[in-house]
């Protein structure tokens, strides 16, 4: 079973909802089973690139509230936050553009890295002192971290045309399925999650999608045919 995550790096109810699914995936019987792909979102594109935006004022500005109101409601996360075991910064931290995070995660994505590169992301993000929006060498910092090599990050970053194409194409895919926000989750393309849900939600959602899923259909041919098997592969009989 194949299950799919929108989401982006500066999207805190995605750093929260990814800690909740992985409790619930930890605990499920078919765990071993279970492919995790995390597809690209960008909540917004119009930040500059390789500079970070104090969260706290920019906050404050989009929902025309205080800068004390803005940092209760960062509080209130990371009080969420701190219930699934995650450190989490209230107070000095950045947000930033993060097209170029997705195409490093896309490239780790090939190398088996994906999920190891975006807690990596995260955890620059939203619980440690510096900014993961310094530029370049921040991101190599990151990937080299999460088991990239630097210089395969660094040739990524130089072109900005790797792995585009393919962020791209997740965010249409997002938008047909329906997806306004994240973190999504898409089970096995029948079923679909939105939010940060409780593990109880996710473990559920788990079950009922495996239960649901479409059994193969084996089309037999007019005899049986050759085939390898666990003991081997038979050689053909002789006429």
């Amino acid at each position: 079973m194949r299950v799919e995550i929108w989401t982006d790096i500066n999207c805190p109810w995605c750093y929260v909802g990814k800690a909740r699914f992985d409790k619930a995936l930890d605990g499920f019987e078919h765990r071993d089973r279970v492919e995790v792909v995390h597809r690209s979102f960008e909540l917004d594109p119009s930040h500059p690139s390789g500079e970070g935006v104090p969260v706290v004022p920019l906050l404050a500005r989009k929902y025309g509230i205080t800068e004390a109101q803005a940092v209760q409601a960062e509080r209130r996360i990371a009080d969420n936050a701190a219930a699934e075991g995650l450190e989490y910064r209230t107070e000095g931290r950045d947000v930033g553009n993060s097209f170029d995070m997705h195409r490093l995660l896309h490239l780790a994505a090939e190398h088996g890295r994906q999920g190891a590169l975006i807690d990596v992301l995260y955890r620059a993000n939203f619980a440690e002192e510096r900014s993961a929006f310094e530029g370049d060498e921040r991101l190599v910092e990151l990937a080299v971290e999460a088991g990239l090599a630097a210089e395969e990050a660094r040739a990524v970053l130089a072109d900005p045309e790797r792995y585009a194409a393919e962020v791209r194409a997740d965010e249409r895919e997002a938008a047909q399925l329906g997806a306004t926000g994240v973190p999504f989750f898409v089970l096995d393309r029948a079923y679909g999650v939105s939010g940060a849900q409780p593990v109880e939600a996710f473990r559920q959602a788990l079950g009922q999608a495996w239960a649901h899923r479409s059994p193969l259909t084996v089309v037999d041919g007019p005899q049986d045919a050759e085939a390898c098997g666990p003991d081997g592969c038979a050689p053909p009989a002789r006429d």
